[in-house]
């Protein structure tokens, strides 16, 4: 099952704002050969709001392929419908994913209730595991401790990507549900902490750019060397602040453009990194270590 740093993977466009397979290609081998332990395909940093349907399927049947079964493939499929989310589950299905990602629906703002019977519903039309996705500062409707144990029940919701950023929130989940159910965090800022009160893993934005740091990171909490992570999360804070300088994906795109891994297409209402930024990116991505592209 899925442990310790899975990448959420920004998309690539080339100039003409369709999606760059051969810079597709450059990304899953960056995280094959940094020791990423899983992708995460068209979510929030996939910019999968943007994404038409047809090319979302490619996307996530390209990526599995290019992956050849070298490390997890997740894919982003939830909507704010219940149906659509269910009709992109199934179209990805045989594309040998390893599990989905289903966000919270947004906009709509379903009570627990509404949101309980969703997820139930996409997880009874699917036969792989399924990760629920709550980041209520985007979705506004919050999934609550108590909703995720429900769910937590099902034979195919197998865990939690949290991105309150919430440590009460954690525990208050964790004291609600088996040891297996899988804990992940969805703020980088908050990772280490997070890990430290129990959680399996990170559902990680900085792990485009250090992939082979935030997997160790990981790999260290779970090894119990906390001390090492601490010093290794030190170094990472700086970049996390640039990263969400503006809305992400925005700043993570500009970044991994500079490492000349891929253009810096990034479809509207998004735009480009704003230039009074550029510096502190640089910086921070100089301090961590990471090679630029001159």
């Amino acid at each position: 099952m899925f442990k310790g740093s899975l990448v959420a993977l920004v998309t690539p466009f080339d100039g003409d704002n369709a999606v760059d397979y051969a810079a597709l290609g450059r990304l899953v081998e960056f995280h094959v050969e940094n020791g990423s332990d899983g992708l995460v395909v068209a979510g929030t940093t996939g910019e999968s709001a943007t994404l038409g349907r047809d090319e979302h399927v490619e996307l996530i049947e390209r990526a599995v392929e290019l992956a050849a079964g070298r490390l997890p493939v997740i894919a982003g499929t939830g909507s704010n419908s219940t149906a659509q989310t269910i009709d992109l589950s199934r179209a990805v299905a045989g594309s040998a994913i390893d599990g989905y990602l289903v966000v919270v629906p947004y906009y709509n703002k379903p009570v627990q209730e509404g949101m309980y019977r969703h997820f139930t519903a996409v997880a009874e039309a699917v036969d792989k595991p399924l990760m629920l996705y709550n980041v209520p500062g985007r979705t506004v409707a919050d999934l609550l401790p108590e909703t995720v144990a429900r769910l937590a029940d099902h034979e195919n919701i197998v865990g939690i990507k949290d991105a309150t950023g919430d440590m009460e929130r954690l525990r208050d989940i964790a004291a609600l549900v088996d040891d297996e159910f899988l804990l992940f965090s969805g703020d980088d800022f908050t990772a280490l902490e997070f890990l430290r009160a129990g959680g399996h893993g990170i559902v990680t934005v900085s792990g485009n750019i250090v992939p082979a740091a935030v997997a160790r990171l990981c790999r260290l909490m779970r090894e119990g060397a906390v001390e090492e992570a601490e010093r290794l999360d030190a170094t990472l804070q700086p970049l996390n602040e640039a990263l969400f300088a503006e809305s992400n994906p925005i700043p993570v795109k500009w970044a991994v453009a500079r490492m000349g891994l891929m253009a810096t297409g990034i479809r509207l209402p998004l735009t480009e990194y704003g230039r009074e930024h550029h510096g502190r990116m640089l910086s921070a991505m100089k301090a961590a270590g990471v090679a630029l592209k001159e």
